[in-house]
């Protein structure tokens, strides 16, 4: 893996507000901190565990790396993760390595986000239909698409959420759902870029998100660098701020969604549509078609991801807790499809009862058969 010399003090890459007035400038945006990219004969990723003191650039050449970097959250968020997982199969082309090793791999990395098995089960049928000769060129080519999809299918969710907000808001969100954890501007994100990008005035609240910090970490950095008010607190305050009135909205991510509705998304996104109904707050849900999961009924039926104790022993390498102590540490938690107010898709805006309304968008593989330069796409629907 090699360490690309591109690190920036507090990564501190700021670009004034006039710039990012429309959607055409926040293209330019995204182009310039793009989370990942195919680069000649390998992937750069920024390493998300560095920020938001440095942004470091990775230059990935081997399945096993990017296998490494998926586990170790350099790269996270579950479009993100279908895109990466689709240029690790690209790698393994690349390096003579078996495709269905690599796609084992890759399968074994993150268990809830089934961006990842969708793009990666892409990826199978493309090798299975390839020559040798042709492999790595197929494989390349569909892992472009996939990348290509992913960016603009965060367009339409932005511009489809951006009318459910008012001219001014105060939003909530949890995690990170924007420029680093997808191929474009973003989910919940999303939506708040496109608001900005139709002048309307948004003030975020993010929440910290423990263990990790992602919400610290990587969306205070992301919105502080767009121009973005921000203001960052404890899970715990949450609560607090929702009861005195400063929120009009909470709009959150996805890494799976059921047929019922239920939603898994990062830890601690239940808690937060509890208080959401008990205060009568809008609790809102952003995903692409990819991160549905029609085989599943239930959200009991997700598999959660269960990390290492020492992410909530040690912080930043520092000890908080007794040595021996027990830690239970889930990943993701399940939302309860009565807890949700609407989930925005790229295909539309979806209401309870969910199991209906999802069935009507008829949600299958959803892929690009023509981009133009005019941004205008014609969607080509594979059930």
């Amino acid at each position: 893996m090699e360490l690309r010399n591109q690190s920036y003090a507090n990564a501190n890459i700021r670009f004034p507000p006039s710039l990012l007035k429309d959607v055409l400038a926040f293209d330019i945006f995204i182009l310039m901190i793009k989370s990942i990219q195919w680069r000649g004969n390998g992937v750069r990723i920024i390493d998300q565990t560095r920020l938001p003191e440095e942004l470091v650039y990775l230059d990935l050449k081997t399945v096993e790396e990017m296998v490494e970097a998926i586990l170790t959250l350099r790269i996270r968020g579950a479009p993100l993760l279908g895109v990466a997982g689709a240029f690790g199969v690209v790698l393994a082309a690349s390096n003579h390595h078996s495709i269905e090793e690599a796609i084992r791999l890759l399968t074994s990395t993150r268990p809830t986000a089934v961006n990842l098995f969708k793009a990666l089960e892409r990826m199978r049928r493309v090798s299975n239909l390839s020559s040798r000769s042709k492999l790595k060129t197929r494989l390349l080519e569909e892992a472009l698409a996939i990348e290509r999809e992913d960016e603009e299918l965060c367009r339409r969710i932005g511009e489809n959420g951006q009318v459910l907000l008012g001219e001014k808001m105060n939003i909530l969100t949890h995690c990170n759902t924007g420029l680093l954890a997808t191929a474009g501007w973003g989910t919940a994100l999303g939506v708040v870029y496109a608001a900005k990008s139709k002048g309307k005035e948004m003030k975020i609240y993010v929440s910290e998100t423990r263990p990790l910090l992602q919400g610290s970490r990587l969306t205070a950095w992301e919105l502080n660098q767009n121009g973005i008010p921000v203001v960052l607190l404890s899970e715990g305050a949450s609560g607090s701020l929702l009861k005195k009135g400063g929120v009009d909205a909470i709009i959150v991510g996805a890494d799976r969604i059921v047929q019922n509705g239920d939603v898994a998304n990062k830890i601690g996104t239940y808690p937060l549509s509890l208080l959401a109904k008990e205060h009568r707050i809008p609790f809102y849900v952003a995903a692409p078609s990819t991160t549905f999961d029609p085989s599943l009924q239930t959200g009991d039926e997700i598999p959660i991801e269960e990390r290492g104790g020492e992410e909530i022993k040690e912080i930043f390498g520092h000890r908080v807790a007794p040595e021996g102590v027990a830690v239970y540490n889930p990943a993701f938690d399940i939302t309860p499809s009565d807890k949700i107010t609407a989930i925005i898709t790229e295909k539309g805006i979806l209401y309870p009862p969910f199991q209906e309304s999802i069935q009507k968008m008829n949600f299958g593989t959803t892929r690009l058969h023509e981009i133009n330069t005019e941004k205008k796409i014609i969607l080509k629907i594979r059930v």
